[in-house]
């Protein structure tokens, strides 16, 4: 039996059926379910296209407006506010995010606290509540010594500044202590068996091996935040949409108005992504796994 079957042979069978493929005709796939789709993409951007374009909007004033000193002021200030709150932010979010993992219980449950009630509540509620805040402290300082009216210090800009930068630390505690998790528990036992203290530890040693995976959502985190400084046009600070609402309420350019304002946001995101981009890229050395640039 074992003789018939070491008689056979296979590569003449293999060369048999490499010469029965060799016979067929090679035809291309025809990708219907592409062409239709991308079909369909095409006439959909290109309906929007011919609706803007043929619509009832005013080009040539979005034109003239887009250049205009009331917005480009409340463009400084859309930038200012979003770069000072997302600082404020990042400062208090690698404080909580120290303190979440501290070994005292009474710091871990005021960290949690804080994370807790300022995600918990809507940014615009916060926002109102800090710019009132007179209502409840009409003054404060050292009684006998000095002594300022609330109401002349929460101005729009402070109101603003702290209602968003204490919302973002919330956010960013959390994106950061998930960075200081990342780092392998070796770290932080090679620096405890140096002697090093703990906080020069995470200076020195824990950060910088987390940054690698605190940048990417943080650099996410300040794209939106330049987006949610609208909401400060509620409480009357001046940025880009309260300058842009005050225009088109006198001359009724609603649209108009609306569009050179995402000109400016759409401007401002494309200068911050590659900036972001480059970031992850410098902080990625070493990692083993190159950071693709978008």
């Amino acid at each position: 039996m074992l003789r018939v079957l070491s008689e056979m042979s296979p590569i003449s069978d293999q060369d048999d059926l490499t010469e029965d493929i060799s016979r067929f005709e090679h035809v291309r796939r025809k990708h219907v379910g592409r062409y239709i789709s991308a079909a369909v993409v095409v006439a959909l951007v290109s309906w929007i296209v011919m609706a803007f374009v043929h619509g009832q909007i005013e080009w040539p004033v979005v034109g003239r407006f887009l250049m205009a000193d009331t917005i480009v002021l409340g463009l400084a200030n859309t930038v200012l506010m979003a770069a000072a709150a997302m600082l404020l932010g990042i400062a208090i979010g690698v404080t909580v995010a120290i303190m979440r993992l501290s070994a005292n219980p009474v710091v871990n449950w005021a960290a949690a606290s804080y994370v807790w009630f300022f995600r918990g509540t809507p940014l615009l509620l916060q926002l109102l509540l800090w710019y009132n805040l007179a209502l409840i402290f009409p003054t404060f300082g050292i009684p006998g010594l000095f002594e300022m009216r609330t109401v002349d210090v929460i101005t729009p800009f402070v109101a603003a500044l702290l209602g968003l930068g204490i919302n973002q630390g919330a956010y960013t505690s959390e994106v950061v202590r998930a960075g200081l998790l990342s780092v392998d528990q070796g770290q932080y036992e090679a620096a405890k068996a140096i002697g090093m203290p703990r906080l020069q530890a995470l200076h020195r040693i824990i950060l910088p091996q987390a940054m690698r995976v605190i940048l990417p959502p943080i650099g996410n985190e300040l794209i939106g935040m330049v987006k949610l400084t609208s909401l400060a046009s509620v409480i009357q600070y001046s940025e880009m949409l309260h300058n842009v609402e005050n225009i088109y309420y006198v001359n009724n350019r609603v649209i108009e108005l609306l569009i050179v304002a995402a000109i400016w946001y759409l401007a401002v995101v494309s200068v911050l992504s590659p900036v972001q981009a480059r970031l992850e890229r410098y902080f990625a050395r070493g990692a083993g796994r190159p950071v693709q640039s978008r």
